[in-house]
This record gives C-alpha cells, sequence and structure tokens, in this order.
C-alpha cells in the first residue's frame, strides 16, 4: 500500500539527528539562537553558527516561511529546509531545539484561530524530531523544558508557546498617534497569550530551582510598544509574566526572542521590592533584515540589521557565573553585546 505524503514522517526521510539534546553532558556553556529564515534563500550565517561550536542551538521560530493551510505545502517546505546543505551540516553538529512562530505555525500573525494548528504541531514534531515519549507530546503546543544539571548548577530552557492559544490582537485603527504600525495594545484582562493551561505549566516550572533560566518567546518581550506583534501588544499578559517571576522568586531568566528582522538587546530595570534587571536578546535575521529602525528606550548596545544569530556564553567555573548575551555576524564578529551574572539575576 502507498503511504500518502502526510502519513510518511519526516523524520523517516532524512538521515538520523545527531547529536540530539539528549546526547548533551552536563551543562550547555555556549547557546546559539536565531530566527526568520526562509527556505528558498541562502544559509550562510548556519556555516558561521557550526564554526562557533555552541553546545545548543535554539530555533525561535519562522524557521521557515509556510504561510498556507494545505499542509502538504507546508510540509514540503520543511523538506525544503532540511536538504539545504548548510542546514544538514548544522543539525549533524550541534542538538537542536525548536519554537514556532507565526509563519511556520501556518499563517501571518495568527493565534489560535488558525484552523490548522493541530496538523500543523504533528508535522512540526515530525520535522523537528520531538521523541514520541517527549511531555511536548501530552498537551495541545509545542511548549516544554529541558534540564540540565552538573555539580549543583542547573540550566533550565523554557519552550513558549505563543500562537496555538494566544487571542485576538488589538488592530490599530490608524487615526491616533499614539499608536503605529499594525497594532495597538489591548487591555482586556480576559484575552490570553499563552493560555491557562500553558501559564500553570508554566508557574510549575518557575518554583522549580535553577541558576540560569532561558526563556524562548517567538515575540518580543523586554521591548518598547512599537506597534509589531508582541508580548507589548496584550499588557495584561506582560504584566503576569512580571508578577509570576515575582512571586515564584525565580531568578536567572533571560529571555530571547524573534520574530522582528532584527538584532537587539532589551534590558528592562529591576521592577517591584526586590526584582532584578529583565534582559530580553533578539536575535531575528537568519535570512531576513528590516530596513527600518524602530525606537527601544530598553535597548543596550546597537541595532543589529545583517544576517546574524543571537548567543549566550556562561562561565560555569566561576563562583558567580558570568553570562555574556551577544549578537554575532555572519563573519563571526560580535555586534552587540552585555554582561551579567547569577548573582546579577537573583532576587534580593
Amino acid at each position: 500500500m502507498l503511504l500518502s505524503p502526510l502519513a510518511v514522517p519526516l523524520a523517516a526521510q532524512e538521515e538520523p539527528l545527531v547529536p540530539s539534546v539528549e546526547t548533551i553532558a552536563g551543562l550547555p556553556s555556549r547557546i546559539a539562537f536565531g530566527s526568520c529564515g526562509h527556505q528558498d534563500k541562502p544559509m550562510p550565517i548556519l556555516e558561521t553558527i557550526v564554526a562557533a561550536e555552541p553546545d545548543l542551538f535554539l530555533y525561535l521560530g519562522d524557521n521557515i516561511y509556510g504561510d498556507t493551510r494545505d499542509m502538504e505545502v507546508l510540509r514540503g517546505k520543511y523538506e525544503k529546509l532540511g536538504a539545504k546543505p548548510e542546514f544538514r551540516r548544522l543539525r549533524s553538529a550541534v542538538p537542536i531545539l525548536s519554537v514556532w512562530d507565526d509563519h511556520d505555525y501556518g499563517e501571518n500573525d495568527a493565534g489560535k484561530e488558525y484552523p490548522f494548528k493541530a496538523e500543523s504541531r504533528e508535522i512540526f514534531f515530525e520535522f523537528w524530531r520531538v521523541p514520541a515519549d517527549s511531555p511536548r507530546r501530552t498537551h495541545e503546543g509545542i511548549y516544554g523544558e529541558h534540564r540540565f544539571e552538573q555539580d549543583g548548577r542547573v540550566l533550565q530552557v523554557l519552550l513558549l508557546d505563543t500562537r496555538t492559544f494566544r487571542d485576538s490582537l488589538g488592530a490599530n485603527p490608524g487615526d491616533d498617534p499614539r499608536f503605529k504600525n499594525d497594532y495597538q495594545p489591548d487591555d482586556d484582562p480576559m484575552k490570553t497569550l499563552l493560555g491557562e493551561e500553558q501559564w500553570q505549566w508554566l508557574e510549575e516550572r518557575l518554583r522549580t530551582e535553577a541558576d540560569v533560566r532561558i526563556v524562548a518567546s517567538s515575540i518580543q518581550f523586554g521591548h518598547e510598544y512599537n506597534g509589531w506583534e508582541s508580548w507589548t501588544n496584550l499588557p495584561a499578559q506582560q504584566q503576569r509574566m512580571l508578577d509570576l517571576i515575582r512571586d515564584t522568586k525565580a531568578g536567572g531568566v533571560i529571555f530571547i526572542s524573534g520574530d522582528v528582522h532584527w538584532g537587539e538587546i532589551s534590558r528592562r530595570e529591576p521592577w517591584g521590592d526586590a526584582g532584578y534587571p529583565l534582559f530580553d536578546v533578539t536575535s531575528s535575521g537568519l535570512t531576513e533584515s528590516w530596513p527600518s529602525i524602530e525606537p527601544n528606550r530598553f535597548r543596550v548596545g546597537p541595532i543589529v540589521r545583517d544576517n546574524h544569530f543571537g548567543r549566550i556564553e556562561i562561565d560555569w567555573s566561576a563562583a558567580d557565573p558570568t553570562i555574556h548575551l551577544q549578537i554575532v555576524d555572519r563573519e563571526g564578529t560580535v555586534r552587540s553585546e552585555t554582561t551579567t551574572s547569577v548573582a546579577g539575576l537573583g532576587f534580593r
């Protein structure tokens, strides 16, 4: 009997994934990440990433530009990415984790209304080779956690799903100078970005012990409102995240994000009575770039419009591990950087 294209697992169509995240021994000290890679374009930045020898690479969404309600078309675009020599070299050299954004979810700026989210989820899991027994497969959406431990230290990676449960956004009416681009903040407290089940899961995970927590959000969290899609569109949800970090006393949180087709590092000052600086390292330009520069009062260092990737380097050998947050261009040059430490990301 012949199987339809959707019945043939993507994982079976390519050579085995080597190495997998499960092969990482101890604590990753060099974590690279990026987003917005069009499957029809060359990806020389992936060669730069391989040369940098990261311990782990995180895809932050728009990993392909699917934009379809035809699952065979979506599957074919994943296959095009999977066949690229530079991607195959990355996949064979570095363990990979992934979340999705709108274009690989299936539709521009789509949320819970996208009618093929369940089918897209299965193709996502197959392509990224999420194990059949992974907890990520036991619930709706693609969110999940990975923990790495050694000598009493813990690195926690939290993979958020900003698509499956998200309510509609407030459109910019175009006649109010306070708002710009596509969206205005929507203060409706009943609207959700993560969905209640994912929020409860996140609270449980933030209550566990960890020295550093990398929170992978496909859309920006820590920047200034600019009218494009981000956590600033649902300010009550953004505040809920800040309150959750405070209430759980979850130290070590660092956001990484994509989506916007430029790179920047944002730093929000400590909040509440005992907060600490919240960093958001946005890396969005594996193949894409954006001509204009949006204001961002939280930005530290320059904006990077060339193709680039993000990197977090942690010196676990120090008594207070140092953490370098970086944006690196195609030549391997660090174009933006700031430094903090585990103690610097802790509650007083």
